[in-house]
């Protein structure tokens, strides 16, 4: 399986890069099959099946900007559309082409192949997931979907995407969220880190109206979401305040595990907790640790 992750990655870079070794002409008479050439971007329509929906107003300006002064530097991928004899549909690349519009060019750099759609579907769910940028909300229905019209499990689907199986189960749990809690996540009101933690809890419409509202932390989050009978015993004095380097540590940690992480330190010594909300949560701890 991690082979076959291997092989796409390789395609899809490939494929990308082809015109990097190069220069990019202007030929908009060569075949399909060849290297980059310029496209007119009317001729040039979105994927259907793009995971992406929002794009980042900051980044499209600095992307604009920067095509403004160096053009494009790098092709997009497209295939030939069906149904619409000399159009093409995006496969990777559709900030650049958007980006594109807004620098007021009238045609892009572009390779043009013929692609399955099952292929071109995984091409765009990886080239999007591989962005760290990539809202996690969007992340789980990109997953979903893969898993859904390709028919693959969740290992399958994080082999494809080159994240690991526990990645990719955590990440769909968020589906489980009530809808209007998703679109908090994906307009931004709610980091993932906040869906997690509200997933726990007994009405998590509530509590993401309560973090939003009162602009709680997500271990603050957690603490709201967790029953009455798990919260934890008041201590009898004030609770120390963590140095920098210790929450930011504990930051580092939660980002890579994806998981709540609790470090006490006592002058070197001292124990790291890591909070897991699932089995496979759990199985991803065991793996790291034993990992040779």
């Amino acid at each position: 399986m991690a082979e076959n992750r291997r092989g796409l990655g390789r395609g899809l870079s490939a494929l990308l890069g082809e015109a990097e070794e190069g220069t990019v002409r202007s030929e908009p008479g060569r075949p399909a099959g060849e290297g980059a050439r310029e496209i007119p971007i009317e001729l040039i329509r979105r994927n259907p099946d793009q995971p992406r929906r929002r794009f980042d107003e900051a980044e499209l300006a600095e992307l604009e900007a920067s095509i403004r002064a160096s053009g494009v530097l790098q092709p997009i991928l497209l295939r030939p559309a069906k149904g619409a004899d000399g159009e093409y549909e995006i496969v990777a690349g559709e900030r650049r082409w958007r980006a594109a519009q807004r620098a007021g060019l009238t045609a892009i750099p572009a390779l043009v192949r013929q692609i399955a759609d099952g292929q071109a579907f995984e091409m765009a769910i990886v080239e999007n997931v591989q962005r760290a940028d990539l809202n996690a909300m969007e992340e789980a229905r990109a997953y979903s979907a893969l898993m859904e019209r390709l028919q693959y499990t969740q290992e399958q689907a994080a082999a494809a995407v080159g994240k690991s199986r526990s990645h990719v189960a955590n990440t769909l749990r968020l589906l489980q969220l009530p809808a209007a809690v998703q679109d908090h996540v994906l307009e931004g009101r709610l980091t993932a880190g906040h869906a997690r933690a509200i997933l726990s809890a007994a009405d998590p419409d509530a509590v993401a109206a309560q973090v939003m509202a009162r602009g709680l932390s997500v271990r603050e989050a957690e603490a709201l979401a967790r029953p009455r009978s798990d919260a934890p015993k008041k201590a009898s004095g004030p609770k120390k305040a963590k140095d920098a380097d210790t929450a930011a540590l504990e930051a580092d940690l939660e980002d890579v595990l994806g998981m709540s992480v609790d470090i006490t330190d006592n002058g070197g010594a001292g124990e790291v907790r890591i909070r897991y909300a699932t089995l496979e949560q759990l199985d991803e701890i065991c793996r790291r640790l034993t990992r040779v």
